[in-house]
C-alpha cells in the first residue's frame, strides 16, 4: 500500500489520548504495510482545534502531492462530511477501530459508524520495545508511558462536543491494564500515566478507579511510580482516596477538571460538583496525603459569566490553594447547548483568560517557593529536565539517563520551574 520509500506519517492534535491512540495508528498502519501516507488524527474540543487540522491537511497535499491523506479522531467522528468535502482527503475514518486491522485498506472512501454503538473497550497500544531509546515517531523519547483505561463519556456539559466524536463511556478490564502496564515496566518505563476521557468513570463488574489504581500497584510490584491523568472533581472514591493515602508509588498529583469557581455557571455548565464539593475534595486529598499538587482547568468567559462570577473563580485558585492552571478562553462550539447561550465579549474573554492565567503564575510561583530546599525523586523526561512526583518541573545541570528517577534538591526557582541539583 504505497510505493514502500516514502514516508508513513501520524499528525496528532489535542489530547494526550490522543497521543496514546496515534501511537496505536502508527504501528497498526506499519504492519499492515502502509507507506506513502499522512494520517491526521483530529480534535474537536473547539473550533480553532478543527481549523487547524484543515489547514494541516491542505499543506500537506502541497507538501506531499502523491500521499495519500487520511483523516480520523474525534472532528472526523463529529464532521465526517466536512472533510470528505475536502478534494486534498482521501480517507475520512472513525474513531471506531481506526487502529484495527485493515483500517486503511481501500474501500469506501468515508467509513464513519455510529460511535454510541461502540461496545469494545479501549485500545491497548502495541508492545513497547525493549528499550526506552525508541522513538515515539514525533522524533523524542518517551521518559513515561501511557496507559487508556477509559473511553468515552456518558455526561452532557454543555460547552462539550467530545460525548459525540467519543460515544458512551467505556472502560478497559483490569486484567488488561495490569498486563498493559507490566510490560510497559519490562520495557524500561519507571512512571505510567492512566488516561482517558473520563477517567474517573472507570467501572468493570461494579469496580472504581480506586480498585483500578489498587490492583496495578498490588500486582506490579516492580512498577516506581503510578500516576493519574486529569480527574473529574465530582466523583473520586473512597478506596482511591486512601491508596493516595497509603501508596508512595501513586504520584501525590491530580488535575480536576474544575472549569470554574463560581456556582451559577457550573451549575450552567452542568457540572456535576459545585464550588463547595471541589474545596471539600481538595481537602480531604490533603487530609490523606499533605504533599498532594493540584493542577485545574478553566474556562474564562463562558456565557452569562458576570464580572462577579468571574472574581468567585480567581477567588477559589487562591482559597484552593492550586499549583497549575491550563486556561481556556470560552470560544462557541457549535453544536453544543453553551453555543447557544448569551456570549460574553471576546475582548472581555480574552482579558479574563489572561486575567486567570496571571493568577495561574502566582499560584505556581507560591507553590515553587514551597518546593525550596526539599529533597525530591524526579523522572529525567530530558537533558537537564525532570518531573518530581507532585508534578513540579525541576531543571538540573549534569547527565542524567532519560527514563530514571533520580533524587534532587530543589535549590530555588525561576517562576516556572524549580532549578535543583542532583544528590
Amino acid at each position: 500500500m504505497g510505493d514502500g520509500g516514502a514516508p508513513l506519517d501520524v499528525v496528532t492534535f489535542g489530547c494526550r489520548l490522543n497521543a496514546y491512540e496515534s501511537d496505536a495508528i502508527r504501528a497498526q498502519a506499519a504492519a499492515d504495510g502502509v507507506t506513502d501516507a499522512v494520517i491526521f488524527n483530529t480534535c474537536a474540543v473547539t473550533a480553532e482545534a478543527v481549523r487547524q487540522a484543515r489547514q494541516a491537511i491542505r499543506k500537506a497535499r502541497r507538501e506531499r502531492p502523491d500521499a495519500r491523506l487520511v483523516v480520523t479522531g474525534c472532528a472526523a467522528q463529529i464532521d465526517p462530511a466536512a472533510f470528505a468535502a475536502m478534494p486534498e482527503v482521501d480517507l475520512v475514518l472513525g474513531n471506531a477501530g481506526k487502529s484495527a486491522p485493515g483500517a486503511l485498506a481501500a474501500g469506501a472512501r468515508v467509513r464513519v459508524g455510529d460511535i454510541f454503538a461502540a461496545a469494545e473497550p479501549p485500545l491497548r497500544a502495541p508492545a513497547p520495545s525493549v528499550s526506552l531509546s525508541h522513538s515515539s515517531g514525533r522524533g523524542e523519547v518517551r521518559a513515561r508511558a501511557y496507559v487508556e483505561v477509559q473511553n468515552g463519556c456518558d455526561h452532557r456539559c454543555t460547552f462539550c462536543i467530545i460525548p459525540f466524536g467519543r460515544g458512551n463511556s467505556r472502560s478497559t478490564p483490569a486484567e488488561n491494564v495490569v498486563a498493559e502496564v507490566r510490560d510497559l515496566v519490562r520495557a524500561g518505563h519507571a512512571e505510567v500515566v492512566l488516561t482517558g476521557v473520563d477517567l474517573t468513570s472507570w467501572s468493570v463488574d461494579g469496580g472504581a478507579l480506586g480498585d483500578l489504581v489498587g490492583r496495578i500497584l498490588d500486582e506490579v510490584p516492580e512498577l516506581p511510580r503510578l500516576r493519574l491523568s486529569s480527574i473529574d472533581a465530582a466523583e473520586i472514591d473512597a478506596e482511591l482516596l486512601r491508596r493516595l493515602g497509603a501508596e508512595p508509588r501513586l504520584a501525590p498529583h491530580l488535575h480536576l477538571s474544575l472549569q470554574s469557581g463560581d456556582d451559577l455557571i457550573l451549575k450552567r455548565m452542568k457540572r456535576r460538583h459545585s464550588s463547595a464539593d471541589a474545596l471539600a475534595l481538595i481537602a480531604a486529598v490533603r487530609q490523606a496525603r499533605p504533599d498532594t499538587a493540584f493542577g485545574a482547568d478553566f474556562i474564562a468567559g463562558f456565557p452569562t459569566e458576570t464580572d462577579a462570577a468571574f472574581e468567585n473563580t480567581l477567588a477559589f485558585v487562591e482559597r484552593a490553594g492550586l499549583a497549575w492552571l491550563h486556561v481556556f478562553p470560552y470560544s462557541p462550539r457549535p453544536g453544543t447547548p453553551a453555543a447557544r447561550m448569551p456570549q460574553v465579549a471576546r475582548e472581555v474573554v480574552k482579558d479574563r483568560a489572561a486575567r486567570l492565567r496571571a493568577a495561574g503564575e502566582a499560584a505556581l510561583t507560591r507553590h515553587l517557593d514551597r518546593q525550596v530546599g526539599r529533597r525530591v525523586a524526579a523522572l529525567v523526561e530530558q537533558a537537564g529536565r525532570a518531573r518530581a512526583a507532585d508534578f513540579t518541573e525541576l531543571a538540573f545541570e549534569g547527565a542524567a539517563k532519560i527514563g530514571v528517577i533520580a533524587g534532587f534538591r530543589v535549590t530555588g526557582h525561576d517562576g516556572r520551574r524549580a532549578s535543583a541539583e542532583p544528590v
